[in-house]
């Protein structure tokens, strides 16, 4: 296949999502986290979160991740085995979170079962060789500290990473230390959580002797630049975490909260929140924002002899940017255009596992009327309250 005016890129991995909320996506926006969280999104959850929801809302997404580019997501959510047979139906990898919560739901009713449920369905899908696995604590405000001491040997048993909301909001931060008298990290770090396996979602409010800490323990971060925004969480030191030696990837959060699944967008508002927050033109520069998105997000999961980068010996995931479009020429530097100035909807051609999914920018393998005709039924009954 001859592309000329391409750019070929390792796929685009999302390092923290929540697949299936595309069926909340531009539902309750405009609010911060907890009035979102309490008041519209966990009452929905309550009443209508199920294996069918969950299937359809990450088969949503990932039609939109594949035709933007991600080969890859890190899913944290309810109901993972739904998901994980979402990701395996469109051919995309996953990193299936085992989410625990302390509060019951559809799916579980306590922390062990979740846990429970989540290890078992990682027993059954252990074979599949588009699938890996995170457990997923949901955040530090929503588990307790017993929960977390399992969380902390059961990755050790299984040797998975741990997936977790932290230093997201201020909030989160004054609440702890009302009811720990200490901050959330030095909460997981007293428990045991710290560590390569950990990837800190959104670490929007850090002290420098935290950052220090992060690095120190080989810890990653899931920056979700959009998402911050939106909920007016807060900007991530991610200028200073680079240079601390901290590992960050790029995240978009669910769709509920962003409203896109756009890693394109992601790196360009990465690029741009590092050198105005700093003052500094020259923070993040372009070839590093596009390893964020790629190398360093594979190292966050453990798959970086996998994907991340185009080296022989590696999984075909690949993606190719159509770089002779109008709107992007001329092109003097690729890498520039690529976090600068392109956008998903340069992206022409998607391989995973040297499978074609995207051909000329159309889904090889999944029907966007099905799918379409699915959003709109889960439309129907999220809004019939």
């Amino acid at each position: 296949m001859a592309l000329p005016g391409h750019a070929l890129i390792p796929g685009l991995i999302n390092l923290h999502t929540h697949a299936a909320m595309t069926l909340m996506r531009g539902q309750a926006d405009d609010r911060a986290l907890m009035d979102w969280l309490n008041n519209h999104i966990w009452p929905i959850e309550t009443r209508l979160v199920s294996h069918e929801f969950v299937h359809d809302g990450t088969l949503l997404a990932c039609a939109e991740m594949l035709r933007g580019g991600v080969t890859c997501f890190n899913d944290m959510y309810f109901f993972p085995e739904a998901a994980a047979q979402a990701a395996l139906h469109a051919r995309m990898r996953a990193a299936i979170g085992m989410i625990v919560f302390e509060f019951p739901s559809p799916y579980a009713t306590d922390a062990m079962d979740y846990l429970d449920k989540g290890i078992a369905m990682r027993d059954r899908l252990r074979e599949e060789p588009l699938l890996s696995y995170c457990l997923a604590p949901h955040a530090p405000f929503t588990v307790s500290d017993a929960s977390f001491e399992r969380v902390a040997v059961y990755a050790g048993e299984l040797d998975v990473p741990v997936h977790i909301h932290l230093h997201e909001t201020a909030d989160e931060i004054r609440d702890s230390l009302a009811t720990h008298k200490m901050r959330p990290i030095r909460r997981l770090q007293k428990l045991g959580l710290l560590g390569p396996g950990l990837i800190a979602v959104h670490a929007a409010h850090l002290a420098e002797d935290e950052i220090a800490l992060l690095s120190e323990h080989g810890c990653h971060v899931a920056h979700c630049p959009s998402s911050n925004l939106k909920l007016g969480s807060g900007i991530a030191p991610v200028a200073q975490l680079k240079l601390s030696g901290v590992n960050v990837g790029l995240g978009t959060d669910g769709a509920a909260s962003n409203n896109r699944l756009d890693i394109f967008a992601e790196m360009r508002l990465t690029a741009l929140l590092a050198k105005g927050a700093g003052g500094d033109p020259t923070a993040l520069p372009a070839h590093e924002v596009l390893e964020m998105a790629t190398l360093n997000a594979a190292r966050a999961l453990g798959l970086e002899n996998r994907i991340g980068s185009l080296v022989k010996g590696k999984c075909a995931d690949m993606v190719a940017v159509n770089l002779a479009a109008l709107e992007l020429s001329p092109c003097y530097d690729p890498l520039s255009h690529l976090v600068y100035a392109a956008g998903r909807e340069h992206v022409s051609h998607v391989w995973i596992n040297g499978e074609l999914l995207v051909d000329e920018g159309r889904l090889t393998q999944l029907d966007t009327t099905e799918l379409t005709a699915k959003a709109n039924h889960w439309k129907e009954r999220i809004s019939a309250r």
